[in-house]
């Protein structure tokens, strides 16, 4: 990507904007049709076909695509080329011990990049940057979107990953970055350890900071902007549609992040009625995919609740900050979790019976969770050692299987409330 300022796209009129996501759309749906035989038969039964699509308003007609999707065509089936053209893989978890799939070909990968490029310019960044990544690498998309975005862009990277905080703060201190891509708890948490350190963050070479993976308030901006004396940036994104880089909060205005509409269409929807909202209104993010080969995706659902907003920096439109979501599913330090995937484990255990508890709470500036469990009536005059040999097999599954790691308590049988109606599974003790 070169030095210049904006896309041509990115400054294109709405009409322009309309005319090549009808185009884009039309393409995408032809793609899944022909190669995604799950996809067909969903279309199929909803009694629609590709060339029922001639303008935007159409798209309503095609059916929601949803995790349950992805977790029923676990691994491949929702790819639209061959193995042998795929790329690359990465995966997210999703609500069973199955992570949720996903494919790149080559061109995706291409565009991606591009994508992430193009964020990091609207961000604030420039060729020459030195960009400390701090999102994990692997099969979670954030570090190594980031890592080629800010090559693709000409700036220099340094990939060092979660974790290790010290050592982070060591070189940051060393290699003088100027921008980090990282969590925004994570964030603060490098904060802490620079004040440890007896270093003050604001003297930091750090004049960036591009945050995302989880939902973050304004309070939280300011505190990390006035921290370390930076500008403190969204990036918005989601495995599913590609990965970091669908949305990019514009170093101009800091009014939420603008979508890249060239290449992924939002809807807003009731959550209850699947009925499309007009744009303003609060309900959930809806995507459909534009440009990628390997695994299009159709209307997915992404469960967060948020508006659509009007174009400021930028010719596409903005999302508000994420307010909540419209399923179960939490984010503890970037991972998503869903209470289903400990229950699933919890009853896995033979000792262990099904009432249990999840609670969210904030520890310094991070996210943790604590499961609390009961055991089976039989079993409860086991030792002490026995019951925290259970907890700690029960920890350590779900670190193996969720990716987080959690303290599991033994509760007396009967402390763990009981619910005539829905089981109120998860306690959310984090500040508003």
């Amino acid at each position: 990507m070169s030095a210049k300022a904006f896309d041509a796209i990115e400054t294109a009129s709405r009409d322009e904007i309309i005319a090549l996501q009808t185009e884009r759309i039309a393409w995408t749906l032809a793609h899944a049709y022909r190669n995604i035989p799950y996809m067909r038969a969903k279309f199929e039964a909803a009694g629609v076909r590709p060339e029922d699509f001639k303008e935007l308003s159409d798209l309503a007609k095609f059916p929601f695509t949803t995790k349950q999707d992805l977790r029923e065509t676990y691994p491949f089936g929702m790819f639209a080329v061959p193995l042998s053209q795929v790329a690359r893989i990465h995966a997210s978890s999703g609500t069973t011990g199955k992570p949720t799939v996903v494919g790149y070909t080559l061109r995706d990968l291409e565009t991606w990049a591009h994508l992430m490029a193009r964020s990091i310019y609207a961000a604030g960044g420039r060729p020459g940057d030195k960009v400390h990544v701090s999102y994990g690498y692997g099969l979670f998309t954030g570090g190594l979107g980031a890592h080629y975005g800010a090559e693709r862009l000409g700036c220099t990277v340094i990939p060092f990953g979660g974790g290790q905080t010290e050592r982070q703060v060591q070189l940051i201190q060393d290699f003088a970055p100027d921008i980090i891509m990282v969590t925004p708890s994570y964030m603060l948490a490098i904060a802490d350890e620079f004040e440890r350190q007896g270093l003050d963050p604001a003297k930091s070479s750090l004049r960036l900071g591009i945050h995302g993976a989880e939902p973050w308030t304004q309070e939280m901006r300011a505190e990390i902007e006035k921290r370390f004396a930076i500008d403190a940036v969204d990036l918005y994104g989601l495995s599913e549609v590609i990965g970091p880089g669908v949305a990019q909060e514009c170093i101009e205005s800091k009014d939420g992040p603008t979508i890249w509409e060239d290449h992924f269409y939002p809807e807003i929807i009731d959550p209850q009625t699947g009925e499309v909202l007009p744009d303003g209104e609060l309900g959930e993010l809806v995507f459909t995919s534009l440009t990628k080969e390997a695994m299009p995706v159709i209307r997915y659902r992404t469960r967060d609740l948020t508006r659509l907003l009007p174009p400021t920096a930028r010719s596409f439109r903005r999302i508000a900050k994420i307010c909540g979501r419209s399923d179960d599913m939490l984010i503890i330090r970037g991972v998503n979790v869903f209470p289903s995937q400990i229950e699933e484990l919890i009853l896995k255990q033979p000792k262990l019976s099904p009432h249990y508890q999840l609670e969210v709470y904030r520890e310094g500036h991070l996210d943790a969770l604590n499961v609390h469990v009961e055991l089976k009536p039989e079993f409860a005059t086991l030792t002490a050692a026995e019951k925290e040999f259970i907890a700690h097999d029960l920890q350590h599954h779900i670190k193996s299987y969720v990716g987080i790691t959690t303290r599991v308590e033994i509760k007396p049988i009967g402390a763990i409330e009981r619910s005539i109606g829905k089981a109120k599974r998860v306690l959310d003790r984090r500040p508003k």
